[in-house]
């Protein structure tokens, strides 16, 4: 990914993602997006409806890991589960020793069977937003939970804008949509069930049924 300038259809650029980002939207308890609940909330979420589905989970790629909130939550309900951070910040690999890579062309021998995407997507401009999708479906087996703020989540005040930052792009939720489309079928909640899962699911379960 290469440096944006305004109104460019180019995505972030890894100098946003320094130690001054990270200590303003998570260091800091003044302005850090961080809500410890939340994320417990919502990894039992995910977790719990994996297991329902009985989705085996045993190689977690965490993309874009950040400070890498997910790992706990992951070995709290999957122990004996792999956990594997990529992260796209130079700052954040070098502190805590994920592996560097971008979610437009990080690439696996063995796909996972449960690829975390929070906050990531919302940084690409739409020309790469298509390609990370995709490159998401290759890199899933079994389920995907994916985390990025739409256009109309602006424009319904959903968001805190004082706590999100301004550089993200807004694309339409559609334009995510389109692109799962190839390669997931929605379960509700931010989870998409790659089509190389094998878990059958009853009629009503299934958002698009």
């Amino acid at each position: 990914m290469t440096a944006p300038t305004r109104n460019s259809v180019q995505s972030a650029s890894d100098e946003w993602f320094d130690e001054a980002y990270y200590q303003r939207y998570y260091f800091d308890k003044k302005t850090s997006v961080i809500d410890p609940q939340h994320l417990q909330r919502l990894g039992t979420f995910v977790c719990s409806y994996l297991q329902y589905l009985r989705v085996p989970v045993r190689r977690v790629l965490d993309m874009g890991c950040g400070i890498g909130l997910w790992r706990g939550v992951v070995a709290q309900h999957f122990p004996d589960a792999q956990y594997h951070g990529v992260e796209y910040s130079d700052y954040l690999c070098q502190r805590y020793g994920w592996e560097r890579g971008s979610v437009l062309d990080y690439s696996s021998p063995e796909p996972y069977d449960l690829v975390i995407c929070q906050g990531v997507l919302p940084y690409l401009s739409a020309a790469d937003l298509q390609p990370a999708l995709h490159n998401l479906a290759r890199l899933s087996r079994g389920a995907l939970y994916l985390e990025a703020v739409a256009r109309e989540d602006y424009e319904r005040d959903t968001i805190d804008e004082n706590l999100t930052d301004p550089r993200l792009f807004r694309h339409r939720a559609q334009l995510y949509r389109r692109g799962l489309a190839h390669g997931f079928s929605a379960l509700g909640g931010g989870l998409w069930l790659s089509e190389h899962a094998e878990v059958p699911l009853f009629e009503l379960e299934n958002p698009q049924g």
